[in-house]
């Protein structure tokens, strides 16, 4: 909303301010869960069903919403460039649904026995915030562009909402056959 209403530069202020914020959960999850992971399968399979089960709650959260997608501009106030970034850091640090997400997401991917579990979460962690920091820019970048198609375009919500719940399933899935 902040590209679409305010330019670019203030959406990807913002974006930096998200992708900052991931580090601050990389580093909790590194440091507290590759202990637990380490040392106790038990605990491993608990966390891993909590995971699963919070992407399902997702899936079906995203199933019971409208499929009309809105993009409104209601009067968004313009902020510094500084401002947007403590903004977005905040959002991302602040929002346990990120810490979560890691938790279930991140111990389905370690790759290795002979690397730390810590630098393999730091690892995972980059990649993610890499692959969020491409596509949130994509999208500050390309919101003016893509908020006029998705309004011609209404039936798009639909296909965005499926595609959607099928992304959540899919991972719950990966996660609950993951090996340790």
């Amino acid at each position: 909303m902040q590209s679409m209403v305010n330019g670019k530069k203030y959406g990807l202020a913002t974006v930096a301010g998200l992708i900052s914020g991931c580090l601050v959960h990389t580093t909790l999850v590194a440091f507290g869960v590759s202990a637990i992971i380490k040392n106790n399968d038990t605990l491993f399979f608990i966390i891993k069903l909590f995971g699963a089960a919070y992407l399902l709650y997702l899936a079906y959260k995203v199933y019971k919403t409208d499929n009309a997608l809105s993009l409104g501009s209601e009067n968004i106030p313009k902020k510094s460039l500084w401002a947007l970034y403590k903004q977005g850091f905040m959002m991302n640090v602040l929002n346990p649904k990120v810490s979560i997400f890691f938790l279930a997401f991140f111990p389905a991917f370690l790759f290795s026995d002979g690397i730390s579990t810590v630098v393999q979460f730091y690892v995972l962690g980059l990649l993610f915030m890499i692959v969020s920091a491409i596509i949130f820019s994509a999208i500050a970048i390309l919101a003016g562009s893509i908020s006029s198609y998705l309004k011609q375009h209404i039936r798009l919500g639909f296909y965005l909402k499926w595609l959607q719940i099928i992304v959540f399933v899919g991972i719950a899935v990966l996660i609950l056959t993951s090996e340790k």
